[in-house]
């Protein structure tokens, strides 16, 4: 078993990470610590062998509560701020999460860091799992099925995800958001455009068909599509 420990002040992020967790086998949660305070009481106690360490945390930040560890287990920090990354590889971390991450990326930050020690999770890439995601949208973080995507549109600063039951809209980078969906599963098509390949119902020109809607074809894209059509 692989024994690992969340700290995190928010309890959502608690939550997602142990829900993915629970989708590998060989994972068990020892301990939900919402400062560092109470993570180091535990620690000088106990011993584990992985944790999610956030890092902007109250009375002790996350770096802060690494230095005062004398021999950390594997760290993998989920941080909604990318401009400590290059001190988190200065600590030796094994991977640096950025907030809202999809199971995929967290799949392969755990690899990287249980497989430093031996011991690998292994799971199946067509899984369900590895086909969920959650995203933030008015202060909620919804979980979805990335099969259920219809396709995703860029809008100014905000994505809008159309799935087969709902619309959902997101602050967040298109072509950050295309990072965390399964590679193959996505086509873009325009520079705000990208669908799901087995949504199709049909292409006419340079218009794609999907359930009922319309998606643009652009120009220097179009050879994603051709290349679809053979």
């Amino acid at each position: 078993m692989i024994s690992y420990l969340i700290i995190d002040d928010e309890p959502i992020a608690h939550d997602i990470i142990k829900g993915y967790c629970d989708l590998l086998p060989n994972m068990q949660l020892m301990k939900n610590c919402y400062d560092a305070l109470e993570a180091f009481d535990y620690l000088s106690k106990n011993k584990v062998d992985l944790i999610f360490l956030d890092l902007n945390m109250p009375v002790l930040k996350g770096f802060e509560f690494l230095k005062t560890l004398q021999n950390p287990p594997k760290v993998i920090v989920t941080t909604a701020y990318n401009e400590f990354a290059l001190e988190g590889y200065e600590h030796n971390i094994s991977d640096y999460l950025l907030k809202p991450f999809g199971f995929e990326r967290f799949l392969k930050a755990v690899n990287k860091a249980i497989g430093s020690v031996d011991q690998k999770v292994v799971t199946n890439e067509k899984s369900e799992a590895s086909n969920r995601i959650f995203v933030q949208s008015n202060k909620k973080h919804i979980q979805l099925e990335t099969e259920n995507i219809l396709y995703i549109e860029a809008t100014g600063n905000y994505i809008k995800i159309v799935t087969t039951t709902e619309t959902i809209t997101i602050r967040e980078k298109f072509s950050t958001f295309l990072e965390q969906l399964p590679k193959n599963d996505f086509v873009q098509v325009h520079k705000s455009f990208a669908v799901a390949p087995k949504q199709i119902k049909s292409v006419e020109g340079n218009i794609i068909f999907i359930s009922n809607y319309q998606i643009p074809i652009g120009k220097i894209y179009k050879m994603n599509i051709v290349k679809l059509l053979k």
